[in-house]
């Protein structure tokens, strides 16, 4: 059987989003998945960054940006936004508009996604913003692997079955930040094992 690809494309400016796609990554890799870490390119101007988008942009400094490489690359592929007015943030959205030409050669069909995000408060558009991506996978033909009702730790920070969504402050995460964490895991577990059938 060979290694799954997957690929794990985020926007951050707090490092949430950051720290949840790093929790993705090490689950990936300790299943035995081929992984690339990625961030989209920040459009905003960074001089007069708040301390805490300052301490992400040096924490992610060596992450290299998402290309079209690596969509084409990726057997899977995990999308992290926060929410950005009940959306995906607009660099996300870049990156995702940006793949016209993929999306008519079809090299982006068949690909196996799921997504995850963060808010400032539960009701910001959590459960909006994971649909919001999901619009755009079956624009391109994908095969959407949500999470569900298949780990009892979801329950634990607000039951969304459509991806991990997890509510954070300037400080951290309002919930249980391990079960976060086992979440995370879980569906990145989840979406490996999908992708397995699928390509084995």
């Amino acid at each position: 059987m060979k290694n799954i690809k997957i690929a794990i494309i985020y926007y951050s400016q707090t490092g949430h989003n950051f720290n949840m796609a790093k929790w993705a990554k090490e689950a990936a890799e300790k299943a035995g998945a081929e992984v690339r870490l990625l961030k989209v390119h920040e459009y905003l101007d960074t001089k007069d960054a708040n301390p805490g988008w300052q301490k992400y942009l040096e924490d992610s400094k060596d992450i290299p940006e998402a290309t079209s490489e690596d969509l084409i690359w990726a057997d899977a592929i995990i999308l992290l936004s926060p929410t950005r007015f009940g959306n995906i943030a607009g660099q996300m959205k870049m990156f995702i508009d940006g793949q016209g030409g993929l999306w008519s050669e079809g090299k982006l069909t068949d690909k196996v996604v799921t997504a995850m995000t963060s808010t400032n408060v539960v009701n910001g558009g959590q459960k909006m913003t994971i649909l919001a991506n999901y619009i755009s996978m079956m624009h391109w033909g994908c095969i959407i692997v949500p999470p569900g009702y298949t780990d009892d730790n979801l329950f634990k920070i607000g039951g969304n079955p459509y991806g991990i969504s997890a509510t954070a402050n300037r400080n951290g995460f309002d919930e249980d930040e391990e079960a976060i964490k086992l979440s995370v895991i879980h569906q990145t577990n989840r979406i490996l094992n999908i992708t397995k059938k699928l390509v084995n």
